[in-house]
């Protein structure tokens, strides 16, 4: 399916004397948009092939009644970085939602980020104080330095909240047992002596006012954009086309797998509509126990303070990546991390490729963080 966005007229001759575009982008997330955009500032033209039925990638929303549903999962903007604020809030206005998401563990209702209402709740008390000497008791079970994952949470936030708060959650989005996790997979994890339940520590945050489809719009205006279309699959066709190339899929398929497949985790999403105005009163809910199958409920209408008369909800399935499915996050091990130097390499001898963003670059990117990569990329490349 061939979707044009203000289609770039160049005569035959100019088309006879170079390639019919300047930039061929493979993929319409947030890298390849915020890369096109200053292209077309600077007067360059714009092809951009994406494989799914629409543009923007992962922020991707759906409008079903009336309410912007985020299709691949909560996306939630934040930032401390004022260039990339000012730069998004150029392309649309932004609305004053505060990331607090509650964890329901069989049925508790927790507070999270873990902060004062969240040791009030669990341990029927009232001060700092009270709650560092809880934690700070049960975090001294851990001697010397953590070999697992458990044993790292454990020495951060004590066994109560580990146990309720982070285990059975952590077990289902890996699919594998806190004792079998590296441990450096959690460096950090937050915990906040204050009664604050704002889950970032960023200056600014918020959902673009009307949902994301509007920053792609805005983002794409003026390219080619070709949806339904594989460019790997008909590369030679589609190289003849454009004189550099922005890449933004997975990095070990645009080399033919040569040294191997990388591994990444996936996810998978059940929505649903509601007659009812209101099914959990938050935008966010984890479940953090082992049994429930999903990870969390989202509950889309509240990104917006919705107040249509029904609701869509969203049930979070982690699962194990196979070919076909959509990677979402990298698998941060040794083997995959050596596997993708390997291929990093490859990609910085390439004269004519950028390759961008959170597949590309086989690394988990928040969304202010690809923004601010493709930003200074295109800088370089003198747009």
């Amino acid at each position: 399916m061939k979707k044009h966005i203000g289609k770039t007229e160049m005569n035959e001759e100019n088309r006879l004397m170079k390639k019919q575009y300047d930039y061929l982008l493979v993929g319409s997330g947030l890298f390849a948009g915020v890369f096109a955009y200053h292209a077309k500032k600077a007067g360059k033209t714009c092809l951009v092939l994406e494989k799914r039925e629409h543009a923007g990638g992962n922020i991707y929303c759906e409008n079903i009644e009336g309410i912007n549903v985020h299709r691949y999962g909560a996306h939630i903007f934040h930032t401390s970085n004022r260039e990339v604020w000012n730069f998004v809030n150029s392309l649309v206005e932004f609305n004053r939602y505060t990331n607090s998401p509650v964890a329901n563990y069989k049925g508790e209702m927790y507070n999270m980020p873990f902060n004062m209402n969240t040791f009030s709740r669990m341990w029927g008390i009232s001060t700092p104080e009270e709650a560092k000497k809880i934690i700070n008791e049960q975090r001294k079970v851990i001697k010397g330095e953590p070999k697992n994952l458990e044993e790292q949470a454990i020495s951060l936030v004590g066994t109560h909240i580990y146990q309720k708060l982070v285990k059975g959650y952590t077990e289902k989005q890996w699919g594998r047992d806190c004792k079998e996790l590296p441990a450096f997979i959690i460096k950090r994890l937050p915990v906040r002596y204050t009664y604050d339940n704002n889950y970032f520590n960023d200056l600014y945050q918020g959902i673009p006012i009307g949902g994301y489809n509007v920053i792609i719009d805005k983002l794409f205006e003026g390219c080619d954009v070709e949806t339904g279309v594989d460019y790997l699959e008909n590369r030679e066709k589609y190289d003849a086309l454009g004189d550099c190339i922005v890449y933004t899929g997975t990095i070990d398929s645009y080399y033919g797998y040569q040294y191997g497949k990388l591994e990444y985790r996936s996810l998978r999403f059940e929505s649903q509509v509601l007659d009812t105005d209101n099914y959990q009163g938050v935008a966010v809910v984890n479940y953090t126990d082992r049994e429930t199958p999903y990870t969390r409920v989202i509950e889309h209408k509240h990104f917006e303070f919705g107040t249509q008369p029904k609701t869509v909800i969203t049930r979070e399935y982690p699962a194990d990546w196979e070919e076909g499915m959509e990677p979402y996050y990298p698998v941060n091990d040794e083997r995959n991390q050596d596997l993708y130097s390997r291929y990093a390499k490859l990609a910085e001898k390439e004269e004519r490729v950028i390759f961008g963003g959170r597949l590309a670059e086989y690394k988990y990117y928040d969304m202010d963080k690809v923004i601010l990569s493709a930003l200074e990329r295109a800088k370089k490349a003198g747009l």
